[in-house]
């Protein structure tokens, strides 16, 4: 996929749309306008959220979640899961968004449109109605009452839109200088055949935050937890994704399936040398659990998605009900990024909807889990477990409940203390406490702690990750601290943190693949890492891949080396070492790694 358009147009487009989002917020907070008398409530919420918050971050909230719909009304009308196109013309040599255009003309679906919009659209476009701009106006209902539609199918991504993100919608939306106008331009046909243009678009729309973030590490300005996402997001090539997973889940299933037409599917699969007769049993597909706990927009487990939906196939399962196996038994990601995690949802929706058409009608949430803070009084807590009974709060319940006050900084790194979170989970789920709201409040924030921890116990049959990079000295002091005190044996990094932590995610004989800096191989502040590793685990593959393996960043910037770990250990196992370091770019490893394997 050529990248630089996108690029371009997604860091033009965020600064697009936090000028145009700041003008229309100063407008409506100017005391004397009309456009504030006229939206009052709205705005008293506006201003709510100023309070609560910060100028800039409320109108980068309101500019992402503008963006964020407007790609992915554009990825689902060229994919036609829109029925009508909302922010594309009918054709694609024409620039009038159809759903406009339709309008216009009188037909406006009244399953679609709910009455009173209906009413106003239809007196806007026939000159009955006063505004400044009709069509604008008209054209802006519309939207909203399709981003509405979609809240079934997709709350996480278009959940009700909120009366002052609807009154700061950039006001232009229909000229040729309007964001859709660029939007239409840089997500073509051609691009929009892989849901993954919506990761890479993630990327770029971040990219100039990022930059900000390494520029005041030059001047030792540490990393705070809201920046964490930003600095330490990375989109990994295809190729490297296909070698990963492929070897992960693809081997599990080749292992229990020798025969299986899966390995047509896979061409970064290493066969083992011979015959293996002591592996993880797996008795159907619905049994095996992947997990990215540092998912991103979800590109891991995308293309795990399409291993999975062969396997079904293969299996014999009714074609209409696997993807909502797979997203339901199978896929997991945790992610700091609420963005990023609705972008993961999103994509695997898409993917569920590709081969199911009535997918959307389901209304299936995937198995996204974005990892919030949560914070307990004492007093609030001792309360809580005298409502509901002492017998369900061991120490471990307790430990765990307080291990999530700085979830936005430390992540999937969190070992809750609770380790069988399904022995307590469905009792306090199932308890009824409506009559007192302080204490229905501290019940919510228990079950939020309890089900991010549960994402986090040690379940998963397969964990893929390309995990954050950062050394000690981008962490911030909390961060750096917690680090020594719980990973002693890889503090020196995130990456390296996360190898360590995603085997204790997973299951005895399960596989972890990952693509880390290559750091860990070699340097002293890694040797009891390696120990770790050699002493209790099995290395079964590796792509040394060294420099310039991500495109996107160039040069020598980072050096990476893919591998795949088995959760045992086995001493006299002979595992499959490729040496890519000679390649100058993604496509030249790509072909090496392929040359090597076949």
């Amino acid at each position: 996929m050529d990248t630089s358009k996108l690029k371009k147009f997604a860091q033009h487009a965020r600064r697009q749309l936090r000028e145009q989002v700041g003008a229309r917020m100063n407008l409506v907070l100017d005391v004397g306008s009309a456009a504030r008398r006229e939206n009052l409530p709205a705005v008293k919420e506006l201003e709510k959220q100023l309070k609560a918050s910060s100028h800039d971050q409320v109108l980068e909230k309101v500019a992402y979640t503008w963006f964020n719909r407007f790609c992915a009304l554009r990825f689902m009308d060229l994919n036609g899961y829109t029925r009508i196109r909302v922010v594309s013309p009918a054709d694609e040599g024409q620039f009038q968004p159809e759903i406009l255009a339709e309008a216009k003309a009188g037909h406006i679906d009244p399953e679609r449109v709910p009455e009173a919009i209906r009413q106003r659209v239809q007196a806007l476009l026939g000159g009955q109605a006063t505004s400044h701009d009709p069509q604008q106006e008209a054209y802006r209902l519309l939207v909203v009452a399709e981003c509405n539609r979609f809240h079934h199918a997709m709350p996480y991504l278009f959940e009700r839109i909120a009366d002052y993100t609807e009154l700061l919608m950039p006001d232009d939306l229909l000229s040729g200088n309007a964001i859709l106008a660029y939007t239409r331009e840089a997500m073509t046909p051609d691009a929009c055949k892989d849901v993954e243009v919506i990761g890479w678009l993630y990327q770029f729309y971040i990219s100039e935050k990022k930059d900000q973030v390494f520029d005041g590490l030059k001047k030792n300005q540490k990393i705070t937890p809201e920046n964490i996402p930003a600095a330490t997001q990375l989109f990994t090539p295809h190729w490297i994704v296909r070698y990963l997973v492929d070897n992960s889940l693809g081997r599990l299933w080749m292992l229990n399936h020798p025969d299986s037409k899966l390995i047509e599917k896979m061409a970064y699969y290493i066969k083992p040398e011979q015959p293996e007769t002591d592996y993880l049993r797996i008795a159907k597909p619905e049994d095996i659990k992947i997990c990215d706990p540092a998912c991103g927009s979800g590109h891991m487990l995308t293309y795990a998605f399409d291993l999975l939906h062969a396997i079904y196939e293969e299996s014999g399962a009714d074609a209409s009900e696997i993807p909502e196996k797979i997203l339901t038994h199978n896929l997991y990601g945790i992610e700091l990024d609420e963005r990023a995690g609705e972008l993961a949802a999103f994509a695997l929706t898409m993917k569920a909807r590709a081969k199911q058409r009535r997918f959307f009608s389901k209304a299936i949430k995937p198995n996204i889990c974005v990892l919030e803070n949560v914070s307990f009084e004492t007093q609030e807590l001792n309360d809580y477990i005298a409502e509901v009974g002492r017998d369900l709060f061991t120490l471990s319940l307790r430990e765990t409940l307080i291990q999530f006050v700085e979830a936005d900084n430390f992540g999937s790194l969190i070992r809750p203390a609770l380790i069988n979170t399904q022995d307590v989970l469905p009792l306090l789920e199932a308890k009824k406490i409506d009559g007192n709201l302080f204490l229905a409040n501290t019940h919510d924030k228990v079950l939020t702690v309890l089900r991010m921890a549960d994402y986090l116990s040690p379940r998963y049959q397969v964990v893929v990750a390309n995990p954050p990079y950062m050394g000690s000295k981008g962490m911030n002091g909390r961060l750096a601290a917690w680090a020594k005190e719980n990973y002693p044996n890889s503090k020196s990094d995130l990456f390296a943190m996360f190898i360590e932590r995603n085997l204790d995610l997973t299951v005895p004989a399960g596989a972890v693949a990952m693509i880390t800096m290559q750091s860990w191989m070699f340097l002293s502040s890694f040797e009891a890492l390696r120990n770790r590793i050699l002493g209790q685990h099995t290395i079964i593959s590796m792509a040394h891949l060294g420099a310039r393996a991500f495109d996107s960043i160039g040069g020598e910037v980072v050096s990476t080396t893919a591998f795949v770990l088995e959760n045992r250990h086995r001493p006299d196992y002979r595992g499959a070492y490729v040496r890519l370091v000679d390649g100058n770019s993604e496509a030249e490893k790509a072909a090496m790694l392929e040359e090597a394997i076949s």
